[in-house]
C-alpha cells in the first residue's frame, strides 16, 4: 500500500516537472531560455516517472532498466541541450533583448559569426 502511494506521488511530481517544461517552452522569449527550461524540467520529470516505475516494479529486469535510463538521461540531456544551444549561437541566433549577459561573445567574435552562412527562412 505504501509503495502505491509513493508511486503515485513520484508520478505526480514527474507530471509537474514535465508540465512546467512545456509551459517554459511556450513562455520563454528565445531559443536559449527555451532550451534551459525544457532540458532541466523534462529531465527531472522523466527521472521522477522512471523512479515511480522502479518503485512499482522493484528490482526486476524492467526496474533495473529504469535505473539505467535515469543515469542515461542525466548524462545525455544536459550535453545535448548544451550542444544545441552552442550551435544556435554559432549560427547567429540572437539573444533576447532583455538578456543581461552574453558569456560567449568573448569566445566567438561577432565578425566570425556574421561570416557564417545562414539558412533563409
Amino acid at each position: 500500500m505504501a509503495s502505491e502511494w509513493l508511486t503515485l506521488i513520484l508520478l505526480l511530481i514527474g507530471l509537474f516537472f514535465i508540465l512546467t517544461g512545456c509551459i517554459g517552452l511556450y513562455r520563454m522569449p528565445d531559443v536559449f531560455c527555451r532550451m534551459h527550461a525544457t532540458s532541466k524540467a523534462t529531465t527531472l520529470g522523466l527521472v521522477f516517472i522512471l523512479m515511480a516505475t522502479f518503485v512499482h516494479l522493484g528490482f526486476g529486469a524492467v526496474g533495473l532498466k529504469a535505473v539505467l535510463a535515469i543515469v542515461f538521461a542525466f548524462l545525455t540531456a544536459p550535453v545535448g541541450a548544451h550542444l544545441i544551444s552552442r550551435a544556435a549561437y554559432q549560427r547567429g541566433v540572437k539573444l533576447h533583448e532583455a538578456s543581461a549577459i552574453d558569456a560567449l561573445r568573448a569566445r566567438y567574435p561577432q565578425e566570425a559569426l556574421e561570416e557564417t552562412p545562414r539558412d533563409q527562412d
